[in-house]
């Protein structure tokens, strides 16, 4: 018998041993509270401290907004249900989650991208660099990124949510995440699965085309440069983001392109988990302890801070 698109789904959790439940369960909530803590931050400096208000930082905040933004998507709802009984999410709550974990991670996609663009600029043009990534152009392509990754929620959402489900309506997954759901279809959806593919492959193709483009024409102008000290500098700008790329990358490739058949449930989960719970936290340290900017940045608001309570204290 068919179940009405108003039914419920059950989302089975991530594999965890009962005893080990409640340690899995503190890391990560840590891990959330440090992810959103640290991306809350990040945009905080970048926007009281002048010396940060550059476009390399000003997409480094769109960055973290979206992180903070994705990893709310799905843990608090994985953290709710590691300690209830009833892992029930609903139709509609499965459709929004869908909608905003493919915005967030599409928009991620192309932003990085935009990311080394940016860094393209910055050391092939220097001189050109404030023409090139003025803060008109800088909004424009936030907003394309931010487009480009609501695009893909809004074409592939209503699609998945319009598949007929029947029988088991329990998720092998800790959110609803789709090729996890799509597992649950009476229908044949071979044909969707396909036009998701090649939509993600596309998705992927076209940042990686700008981040190769880019970084081998900073590789050549970097390794033309006559000082070794202007060779690091250029080098350390570039290397965080491309450490990031690498990353959220690497997993998004094994999820959306590998075939299914290099995949089980349980390697699945690992691999989600990773990048919709550790990236987002990785993104601002990863560019916060390797610039001098940032760090800057946070011993001034710290001194600040530490300035300001002494005054108190001692007016009272």
């Amino acid at each position: 018998m068919t179940n009405t698109s108003s039914s419920d789904f059950t989302l089975l959790g991530l594999l965890v041993n009962s005893e080990a439940a409640g340690i899995v369960f503190t890391v990560i909530l840590a891990v959330f509270l440090g992810a959103v803590t640290a991306n809350l931050v990040m945009i905080f400096l970048i926007q009281v401290d002048s010396r940060l208000h550059t476009p390399m930082y000003f997409l480094l905040s769109q960055l973290s907004i979206m992180d903070t933004l994705f990893i709310c998507t799905t843990v608090p709802k994985l953290l709710a249900d590691m300690v209830s009984k009833e892992k029930i999410i609903s139709f509609v709550a499965c459709g929004i989650q869908i909608f905003l974990y493919l915005t967030m991670i599409g928009s991620e996609f192309f932003l990085l991208g935009l990311m080394a663009y940016d860094r393209y600029v910055a050391v092939c043009n220097p001189l050109r660099y404030p023409v090139l990534m003025n803060r008109k152009k800088c909004l424009l392509l936030a907003a394309g990124a931010w487009f480009g990754g609501s695009l893909d929620g809004f074409l592939l959402t209503p699609i998945t949510m319009n598949v007929p489900y029947c029988g088991s309506r329990s998720i092998n997954h800790f959110f609803c995440e789709i090729p996890a759901v799509l597992k649950l279809a009476c229908a044949d959806t071979s044909l969707y699965e396909t036009l998701m593919y090649i939509c993600c492959v596309l998705m992927l193709l076209i940042p990686i085309s700008i981040i190769s483009t880019s970084y081998s024409l900073i590789l050549l102008t970097i390794h033309r440069m006559p000082s070794a000290e202007g060779r690091k500098k250029a080098f350390t700008t570039c290397s965080s983001h491309l450490t990031v790329v690498s990353i959220f990358y690497g997993a998004a490739f094994y999820t959306y392109v590998l075939p299914q058949s290099f995949h089980t449930p349980e390697q699945d989960k690992v691999v989600s988990a990773f990048y919709t719970i550790v990236t987002p936290m990785l993104n601002p340290l990863i560019y916060s302890l390797r610039n001098k900017d940032v760090i800057g940045a946070f011993k001034k608001v710290f001194a600040c801070c530490s300035s300001a309570r002494k005054v108190a204290t001692s007016d009272a």
